[in-house]
């Protein structure tokens, strides 16, 4: 490996001088993979094409600048050295000396800019020359506006060294900036998560009310934040506000002001891809009538506006978006960004679904060649087979252990499988089975990096997006019935009667499952309904003897699963283990992979007994890893929530007269255990769910990074990309009918919080929380009378536990904790945001309706109408789509020039090619 170095002599701000050494390495083991590699590269799965006129070598500055442009799809084939490849050989960059010194020295290789390189081997190439020339006006426009605008929009940030000198003596504080989606432009909050001065002693989130205070901080950024004095400081706001009014909204503050500051540098950005809307027609003409620069909308509230120049704002008003900041000066109001790709038409479902990827950073590109190299083969023809030297390894469970797996209708990543049985010495033996996908994911491959990059498989609502690829997920790592599959086996021996561990131990195995069982028939052999056993495919086309003690094994192995998780449960709970509760929907896929149905989860006991298995499985293996490696261990924890978090859920659960201890987890699951009313178990739920939200997130942490007091472990934490598909599928599914007039918009709504001019409702039948006015816009304030309600002039008077309106004529009418009310559902459209459902309070009184009295199985029914509709809906969109008029699909074709490539894009070379420099590949390496 060749090391140079570079040592530069600059001076700071304040005119101190410093001396930076940087360091360069370039290596000689990384391989070009290019199909005409004289040196012998290996062939399989080439990352370099032979199918090309010529290989581009863009420098950094020409990635930086034009990275859009080198995405188009003409363009193929990067690479990064040429000395085996018998190909011509274009070095762009904007470096003049460079192109001086050496255009014509090196035979084969042309250095040109970028700009000549378009001109000379792509001149037809239309919408590249559009695109380089509208990147080239953008930077002189800010160029220029840099020089005009002397006046300055927001204070400079201060040097990162005042900065780190500043946190470390107290001065500034270190936190991550969190906008508060429904008052973006007043309200933005600094949470610490351990960072920061100790000598601060704050036991609260930092307020930072307004943009200027924000100064050019985005929502993500780790800022350092300077305190004001304490008689600046101001309170939250309390009011319910609508997103699009949010400017004018009025500051309503509680009394009690908090710790508020402003913010005075930046350190770390956490900038991204951003999905955004164009203005329309009638938003443009009051932007102006410069074609080139345009402010675009950004789908998520938190995010200001961004100014990009392009010339096709026109062609795009009706489609989502994909921008990328570059900037944002002291000069600007906005930030300065640039187009990257469009992803769909707004309301499409298709469309929504890819927005809600970008926005969560989620990668669902196709798996490269190069990772499905890596493999193993297995077909309907070639099932993949255990391989016999692998398998004297391996301890075998196939023979001696029965296994099932017990999973959701439709599961086809099965990665868990469970088993008991009798010991001779009269013991039980549990045990835990999990795939082994480390055989065949080796350690820094493409597939592990790739799979680090994912991180986990993602499942929304109706789809799921793989971290590995299908052949392992869905076939060879998948713990199918009756085929054998590799497993890492925890089994414990449990004495007889208490349940009690008497020894435990890990093995890689082999098994092979007897069945593959989902939840709904599971929880019929328990309760004792061997009806079910017709839906038990392993079971069918056995004589009836062998079918009833093969039943009879399955029923008993169930039950004593069963019951051994009630004591295990029972031991956590005496510990202070949390039950929390979730409204979690799912959505079930025929055979097409069409949606079928959309129902809720209902809660069955061996929901329980699964999760029980899987909680102490992790426990032990946790506690394995962390006593074999005490400093390097990696575990998670759930930090213990903040206390003032807590505040809601305490004044709630007051309102019913139960009181909340919040100092410890077994404190906090006593008094939830508590908190229950007789008259109606809804509250119990909603109180559970509030303890949720107050919940920290899960962190990764290392042993020796803190002491073992500091292992906490609460336990949850939902999907920001499952929970926004489901909201999605929930506004589609209203959006399209007449609340007025349709029963399905009607339901019953629980208050669970009080604000200064409305209420928070949970609608227990959709799973829907949302918002309620009492007082609107206009300033009028909700009278019922009689079976309906309508808005008077009046007044409002809040409460702790209560809100009153008052209107000028008729009876007041007051809204308690827990009241339920008759609610109207409708939908909240926005071009350049998420629709969102809201809520209108229709009667003071319960829904009472019989026909809407669900029983479970209607209440399923209800869901399936709702995605049947939802995707009827998209099909009818899409076929409109195909039918539109030639002007439309000219209009089409002209966008489509500027969409992302279809299959390996240009993000995902240069990712490749990143990760490639930090494996060592020697093995097979050639002398590039």
């Amino acid at each position: 490996m060749l090391r140079t170095e570079k040592v530069l002599q600059l001076r700071s701000q304040h005119g101190r001088s410093v001396r930076v050494v940087r360091e360069h390495y370039l290596r000689h083991d990384v391989p070009c993979r290019s199909a005409l590699c004289r040196a012998g590269c290996p062939r399989d799965g080439k990352l370099l094409s032979d199918d090309v006129t010529h290989y581009v070598v863009p420098d950094w500055k020409v990635v930086q600048d034009y990275l859009e442009i080198l995405e188009f799809p003409e363009l193929k084939v990067l690479i990064y050295d040429t000395q085996f490849i018998q190909m011509p050989v274009v070095m762009v960059t904007e470096d003049e000396d460079a192109i001086r010194q050496y255009g014509n020295e090196t035979e084969g290789v042309f250095v040109i800019s970028f700009k000549n390189y378009l001109d000379n081997f792509w001149p037809d190439l239309k919408a590249a020359h559009e695109l380089f020339d509208s990147i080239l006006q953008a930077r002189r426009e800010r160029e220029i506006e840099s020089q005009e605008n002397n006046g300055k929009e927001y204070p400079e940030h201060l040097p990162m060294e005042v900065l780190e000198a500043g946190i470390k003596s107290g001065r500034y504080i270190q936190g991550t900036l969190n906008v508060n989606k429904h008052r973006a432009q007043l309200e933005a909050f600094v949470r610490l998560q351990g960072f920061g001065s100790k000598e601060t002693e704050l036991q609260s989130d930092i307020l930072i009310y307004g943009a200027k205070a924000r100064n050019r901080a985005i929502h993500g950024d780790v800022v350092a934040v300077e305190l004001l004095p304490s008689h600046e400081w101001k309170g939250r706001t309390v009011a319910l506000c609508e997103n699009e009014a949010e400017e004018k909204a009025p500051a309503d503050t509680t009394g009690d002001p908090m710790p508020t500051g402003k913010v005075v540098g930046i350190i770390q950005k956490n900038w991204r891809d951003y999905v955004v809307t164009f203005p329309s027609r009638e938003e443009s003409q009051t932007q102006g009538r410069n074609a080139q620069k345009v402010l675009v909308t950004p789908w998520d509230y938190r995010i200001p506006k961004i100014r990009i120049s392009t010339q096709q704002a026109e062609a795009l008003q009706e489609y989502r978006v994909v921008v990328r900041i570059d900037s944002w000066e002291s000069t600007s109001v906005y930030p300065n960004g640039h187009f990257v790709r469009v992803i769909g038409r707004i309301g499409d479902l298709e469309g929504e679904i890819a927005a809600i990827l970008v926005e969560n950073s989620i990668s669902v590109a196709p798996f490269s060649e190069i990772q499905m190299n890596e493999m193993p083969v297995s077909s309907s023809k070639n099932p993949w087979k255990v391989n016999p030297e692998e398998e004297k390894n391996r301890l075998n469970l196939r023979d001696t252990h029965l296994i099932f797996s017990i999973d959701p209708k439709g599961c086809e990543d099965v990665d868990d499988a469970l088993s008991v049985r009798t010991l001779p010495n009269g013991n039980l033996e549990l045990g835990v089975h999990i795939a082994d996908v480390t055989y065949f994911v080796a350690a820094n491959s493409y597939t592990d990096v790739e799979a680090r990059a994912r991180a986990t498989t993602y499942y929304l609502a109706d789809r799921r997006y793989d971290m590995l690829p299908s052949v392992l997920s869905a076939d060879i790592c998948s713990l199918l019935s009756g085929v054998d599959r590799y497993a890492v086996s925890v089994l414990w021996e449990l004495e007889g009667e208490s349940y009690k561990v008497l020894r435990v131990c890990y093995n890689r195995s082999v098994i092979r499952s007897a069945y593959k069982l989902v939840y709904e028939v599971a929880q019929g052999l328990l309760d004792g309904d061997t009806s079910v056993a017709d839906d038990i495919v392993e079971l069918k086309d056995l004589d009836e003897r062998t079918r009833e003690k093969k039943l009879s094994e399955l029923v008993w192995a169930i039950s004593k699963l069963t019951d051994i998780a009630r004591h295990m449960r029972a031991e956590r709970d005496s510990c202070g283990a949390l039950e929390l509760e979730g409204v979690e929907i799912r959505v079930q896929l025929d055979d097409k992979k069409n949606i079928h149905d959309l129902i809720p989860k209902q809660p069955l006991e061996v929901h329980e007994t699964v999760a029980e298995c899987m909680i102490l499985a992790n426990h032990w293996v946790a506690k394995k890893i962390s006593e074999s490696f005490p400093h390097q261990a990696l575990l998670r924890q759930h930090p213990p929530p903040r206390q003032e978090f807590f505040t809601d859920l305490q004044e709630c659960a007051s309102a019913k007269g139960f009181s909340i201890d919040t100092r410890s987890n077994k404190a906090l699951a006593e008094s939830l255990d508590k908190a229950e009313d007789p008259s109606d178990p809804i509250v119990n739920k909603l109180l559970r769910s509030m303890a949720t939200q107050a919940m920290s997130n899960a962190l990764y942490f290392s042993t020796g990074s803190c002491s073992e007091d500091e292992f906490h472990h609460y336990g949850i934490a939902a999907q920001h990309a499952q929970k926004q598909s489901t909201e999605l599928f929930q506004c589609m599914y209203f959006k399209d009918k007449t609340p007025e007039t349709d029963e399905r918009c009607i339901a019953d709504g629980v208050i669970y919080s009080i604000r200064t001019n409305g209420v928070l409702l949970f609608v227990p039948r959709y799973g829907i929380k949302g918002a309620a006015y009492v007082k609107n816009k206009e300033g009028l304030v909700l009278s019922c009378q009689g079976e309906s309600c309508e808005w008077k002039p009046g007044s409002l008077q809040r409460f702790q536990n209560k809100i009153t309106s008052t209107p000028t004529t008729g009876e007041s009418v007051t809204l308690s904790l827990f009241d339920h009310v008759t609610v109207k559902i409708v939908v909240q459209t926005s071009r350049c945001h998420a629709d969102t459902i809201k809520l209108e309070i229709i009667k003071n009184t319960p829904y009472q309706a019989a026909a809407t009295e669900v029983s479970k199985k209607n209440f399923g029914l209800a869901k399936s109408e709702l995605v049947r509709e939802v995707s009827q809906s998209a099909a009818a969109l899409s076929a409109q789509e195909k039918a539109r008029g030639a002007e439309t699909e000219e209009q089409y074709l002209e966008y489509q020039e500027y969409c992302q490539t279809k299959g390996a894009s240009l993000y995902q070379l240069l990712e490749e090619i990143r990760d490639l420099a930090l494996l060592d590949v020697s093995a097979d390496a050639c002398s590039c």
